[in-house]
């Protein structure tokens, strides 16, 4: 999945620092700024100390004069507006939106406006959603690294997450379809009974009950192919046979 954050005529420098720290812890490194205030703002001593480390981001970023070549691979655009525009795309909150999106688009850009200004009605026409992240209505002003913050965490929860410290999957791997479950769960079930362990006269609620352990277990090819010789292992020692 691609994903590009842009940044039209981004202001104060710390913001761009803190903006490449926010993209860094969540896996993302495409950080375009359209016409900053300051042509060297990825240099400058403020952004290089705000984006604490994520240098390598910056490193990458690039500066264009318009928006159009900020734009370039994008093919589906997200505004980040908090007042929904007249005549714009429509509005979501990033959880409800992000969540359906991210199986179906190669290419995603998150725009986002200025300090000062905000988004321009022009630019927000442009896009196919816009995001409005919710907050508590007697005081709805976010800065503008925190915004991105938000949405580059909902977008990486989105897209899967990331392997956890106690050893869960992200759904960013390659799983297992579900054809190749269904050939899992026979195998073990003629395994079950050949040990004895089912009897296919009673077999009560097991077999739906392994299928929903394998489910929520996001098995990998290769999971279930080390599964599928333990379940060929079972059958053959049922039977007396030696490996």
């Amino acid at each position: 999945m691609n994903t590009r954050f842009i940044l039209i005529n981004t202001s104060h420098a710390g913001n761009v620092g803190a903006a490449a720290r926010a993209l860094k812890v969540m896996g993302f490194d495409d950080l375009v700024l359209v016409a900053p205030r300051w042509p060297d703002v990825l240099t400058r001593e403020e952004t290089l100390q705000r984006a604490s480390g994520a240098t390598d981001v910056l490193e990458k970023a690039r500066i264009v004069a318009t928006l159009d070549e900020a734009l370039e691979g994008v093919t589906y655009l997200c505004a980040t507006a908090m007042t929904p525009r007249d005549f714009g795309p429509p509005t979501f909150t990033p959880r409800e939106h992000l969540a359906s999106l991210a199986p179906t688009v190669h290419h995603v850009g998150f725009l986002f406006g200025s300090e000062r200004f905000g988004m321009m009605n022009d630019d927000v026409y442009r896009c196919h959603a816009a995001l409005t992240i919710p907050t508590d209505p007697r005081y709805g002003s976010l800065n503008l690294a925190s915004a991105i913050q938000v949405i580059a965490y909902e977008w990486r929860m989105a897209l899967g997450g990331f392997l956890s410290a106690d050893g869960a999957r992200a759904r960013t791997e390659v799983l297992a379809d579900a054809k190749s479950v269904a050939g899992l769960l026979a195998h073990w079930e003629r395994a079950l009974v050949d040990i004895g362990f089912l009897d296919p006269a009673a077999p009560k609620k097991l077999m739906p009950r392994l299928n929903q352990l394998f489910n929520r277990s996001q098995l990998t090819p290769e999971e279930i192919h080390i599964l599928r010789g333990v379940a060929k292992a079972m059958s053959e020692a049922a039977s007396g046979v030696k490996r």
